[in-house]
């Protein structure tokens, strides 16, 4: 009994922490500057994104956890070498994030409490720490991203009750957008970048394999807690953008104004919904940066881990280093805007690498076993999703690049 207790724990442990990660400060900031942007035709972008998320997490987690190998074990059974250079991209994108994500944070504690913003970078990173400080530390990981995950739901739909969204042209444009499909291929591609992009993809599966619900025997399980993370992430990006549009639709001049330009979601819920409103959008800011932070860390030091048992056995003292080194340089840099430019682009590069790589080793009998057949399905839909996901990390990233010099 104790055993299923725990198996089911893991499930929805990974499909929070799988969401979570997916949902953090730069997403939420992503979601109310398009929202205001496009009005009621940012559903139709949310609806898409949510689609193509799909295929890719559902390649990805059934590759991993029906092997029972991480990400870059994978890479290196289909070539030699190449898990190296798969867990060099992952954590590298991974800790430039996880500074941004500390800056996420400091913001969270600012917008919610007043607390000045350098304290809000160490207090930020403290706590993601004392986490990993905790004799059970994955557990802790478990119940701390539902239950902020939780509570950023639960405050987002109290918004949405206040600032009464026009759920009707919402509906409609979800299916036929006013602004042009054309039009919104931009932030289709931003969007799926930073929802599945870099250690996004793997968070959850990972987690499944330390947990060892692993094997075509699990794989009812497997699906089951994939599909609850992109339940869990669908949900939030839903009530986050009803709650946006129903301030922008009421509110013209809001966009054009420098609490905008600073924190469009703040800003958003504080024309919404007042003072409170405002404090709830810090609340909410805070449970996306502190739950992200616990998410890039873990999975980019999951992907060093197999390379060095030194590592292995002392994984939380690793994570915790890289919190810690994320924290530093945050405070040190203050306000890192190119190297977070960069890693968004360099983030959007890596998932038709790994999605790509999963799919080839999904048609490997050597390396999935003798009885595993991969869905046709999924196959072609990923294949689709390498492709694009390939021509926005390039023209993304030239883009920015171009921009920066």
């Amino acid at each position: 009994m104790n055993e299923k207790k725990k198996g089911g724990g893991a499930l929805l442990g990974a499909a929070f922490l799988m969401a979570t990660s997916a949902i953090g400060p730069g997403f939420l900031t992503q979601t109310a500057t398009f929202t205001g942007q496009y009005k009621a035709s940012f559903g139709f972008v949310i609806l898409i994104s949510i689609i193509l998320s799909a295929v890719a997490q559902l390649n990805i987690w059934r590759v991993l956890c029906v092997t029972g190998l991480r990400g870059q074990d994978v890479a290196n059974k289909l070539l030699p070498g190449l898990g190296y250079f798969v867990a060099f991209m992952i954590v590298l994108g991974g800790l430039v994030f996880n500074i941004g994500n500390v800056g996420g944070g400091a913001l969270g504690f600012n917008t919610l409490l007043g607390i000045p913003t350098e304290v809000g970078y160490v207090l930020a990173g403290a706590l993601a720490i004392a986490v990993f400080l905790l004799k059970n530390a994955k557990a802790a990981m478990d119940t701390l991203t539902k239950v902020l995950g939780g509570v950023m739901i639960i405050v987002i739909f109290v918004v949405i009750i206040v600032v009464k969204p026009p759920m009707g042209d919402a509906l409609k444009n979800t299916f036929v957008p006013e602004a042009g499909v054309t039009n919104l291929f931009p932030a289709i591609l931003t969007l799926m970048g930073g929802t599945v992009g870099g250690y996004i993809t793997f968070a959850g599966a990972h987690r499944l394999i330390d947990a060892g619900i692993t094997g075509e025997k699990n794989l009812k399980e497997i699906n089951k807690s994939s599909v609850m993370g992109m339940v869990i992430a669908t949900i939030v990006r839903i009530f986050l953008f009803l709650a946006v549009l129903g301030v922008v639709v009421k509110s013209a001049d809001l966009i054009a104004s420098d609490a905008w330009a600073a924190n469009p979601a703040a800003a958003a819920f504080k024309e919404g919904a007042g003072e409170i409103g405002y404090r709830f959008a810090g609340l909410v800011l805070l449970c996306a940066a502190v739950t992200s932070i616990i998410g890039a860390a873990y999975t980019s030091v999951s992907f060093l881990k197999t390379f060095s048992k030194s590592i292995e056995k002392n994984e939380n003292w690793v994570i915790i280093g890289f919190i810690a080194v994320s924290t530093v340089i945050m405070l040190v840099l203050g306000n890192p805007a190119v190297l977070l430019v960069l890693a968004g682009a360099f983030n959007g590069l890596i998932l038709p690498v790994t999605l790509g790589i999963c799919l080839v080793a999904s048609q490997k009998k050597s390396i999935m076993g003798p009885t595993y057949k991969h869905s046709k399905v999924l196959l072609i839909l990923g294949i689709l999703v390498v492709v694009l996901s390939a021509y926005m990390g390039v023209t993304t990233f030239v883009s920015k690049l171009g921009g920066l010099f």
